[in-house]
């Protein structure tokens, strides 16, 4: 793996705004690659930043004519449901807007690396399909490297040889800025309402989702999850482009890849018993498990060590993670479910649990979940929107406490699963964080440290009389 040549956006002028994980390495590497940059963000009071990069100018962006693009970090509308001043600036100057990982490719195909590039997007499932494929092209001696919108940002990756692949997780909102950027392989696993705010609607979401297999043709891979709605449809168009198809699940009906049994297979037979893979339990991680192998046997990846390398995948921080056992009781972290979908896949995991949930509520709450509710011994409320959640709940019986935090929530739920012999505390909360935290990283992260101190009480030597 290399640097990339300091010269190769040499003469650009680039805007970047938004100085997070994305737009600070954005800059930082534009900048490093001889792009003139000026970037912004507007919580900055006036100055640069204390690890602001060498060479990038900071000051409020007032006017984009003579800019040659705008980077612009992905949770910054730039359309719906009102775009920034700056994004509305730039198309009236003719400026596109795009994402890092557009910049990214650019970047690699300028400095002569064939390398190829995997794009995986859907609304649920990406992070962990992205992951476990860099995995498997790891495990067979391809060099890989994962990044995205799961991070690292993608213009924080390094330079790939010709025979190298970046696996791209891929949001609706980074599909949206895409001018040239061309995937060699692209899947979409499945399409459920979220950031309907953001796309207007449902169709909209579906657009934005699509764009990732645009600019594919003859010699590419398009992967479909069997789910998706119109799927016969879509591989039909595109199979008309020239793109080779195929029609990935997690059940025994998908065509192409699919799993039966716990056997993962495609039309010549068994690759690998996921029942040898810990960290893929559940209908939903066979389905990223199929569309992972999909990709990476059409990447050259040999069959036979499929079922070794997903033995030894360890899986994804805040994915249905077990943080800690106290009495016999799991304590799994599964931050990441932000919407009732995602909920749904870790909740179908167990047949009994004190479930944790809340947050801000997406579309429709939680009320899709409403067949899992048996499942259910108590359920503990944290977050804006709890009493929403509370409603739902009480409607269909299920016993509930709003407790508010976290800091509540934990110590609540290990007293109750004592109680009611539940052995297993889920934090798929079914809702986004950030009315309590920065993300859903730092909310799995504090129930992680509310576990420890619990765990280590727990275990803690006793004093007489205490």
């Amino acid at each position: 793996m290399n640097i990339f040549p300091t010269d190769l956006f040499t003469g650009q002028h680039i805007a970047v705004l938004g100085l997070g994980r994305n737009g600070m390495a954005a800059a930082r590497a534009l900048g490093a690659m001889g792009a003139r940059v000026q970037a912004w963000d507007d919580t900055l009071s006036g100055h640069a930043p204390p690890d602001a990069p060498a060479g990038v100018s900071f000051a409020p962006l007032v006017d984009m004519a003579g800019f040659d693009a705008l980077v612009m970090s992905p949770g910054i509308p730039h359309i719906l449901p009102a775009p920034h001043p700056v994004a509305a600036m730039a198309r009236a100057a003719g400026v596109p807007v795009v994402s890092d990982a557009e910049f990214l490719f650019r970047a690699v195909r300028r400095a002569g690396s064939h390398a190829r590039f995997v794009g995986v997007t859907g609304t649920n499932g990406k992070s962990t399909t992205t992951v476990l494929l860099a995995h498997l092209l790891d495990h067979a001696g391809i060099p890989a490297i994962a990044g995205g919108n799961l991070g690292p940002a993608a213009l924080s990756l390094p330079l790939l040889p010709d025979n190298g692949v970046y696996v791209l997780e891929m949001s609706s909102y980074m599909l949206e800025r895409l001018d040239r950027m061309h995937f060699d392989a692209a899947c979409l696993l499945n399409l459920t309402p979220d950031h309907l705010d953001r796309h207007g609607d449902m169709a909209g979401y579906s657009r934005a989702k699509l764009h990732i297999f645009d600019r594919q043709g003859a010699g590419d891979l398009a992967v479909l999850g069997d789910t998706l709605p119109d799927c016969a449809r879509l591989t039909a168009d595109l199979r008309a482009r020239g793109i080779d198809v195929m029609v990935a699940g997690g059940g025994a009906d998908a065509p192409d890849m699919s799993v039966h049994d716990g056997l993962l297979r495609d039309r010549t037979g068994v690759i690998a018993d996921l029942a040898h893979a810990p960290s893929l339990p559940g209908a939903h991680n066979a389905e990223n498990a199929a569309t992972a192998t999909a990709i990476a046997l059409w990447l050259g990846c040999p069959r036979t060590i499929i079922g070794a390398a997903m033995a030894s995948f360890d899986g994804l921080a805040h994915r249905q993670k077990t943080i800690g056992t106290i009495d016999g009781i799991r304590f799994i972290d599964d931050s990441k479910a932000t919407n009732a979908d995602a909920a749904a896949r870790a909740m179908s995991c167990h047949e009994r649990m004190i479930w944790i949930a809340g947050g801000i509520a997406k579309a429709g709450g939680i009320a899709d979940l409403a067949p899992l509710f048996d499942r259910v011994a108590h359920a503990f409320l944290i977050g804006r929107d709890a009493p929403e959640l509370a409603h739902t709940l009480r409607e269909q019986g299920v016993a509930h406490t709003i407790v508010g935090t976290l800091d509540h929530a934990v110590p609540a739920a290990l007293s109750a699963a004592r109680t009611l012999h539940t052995p297993v505390v889920l934090l798929s909360p079914a809702c986004a964080s950030f009315d309590q935290f920065t993300g859903f990283e730092a909310r799995g992260q504090h129930f992680a440290g509310l576990v420890s101190a619990l765990a280590a009480d727990a275990h803690a030597p006793r004093r007489d009389g205490a």
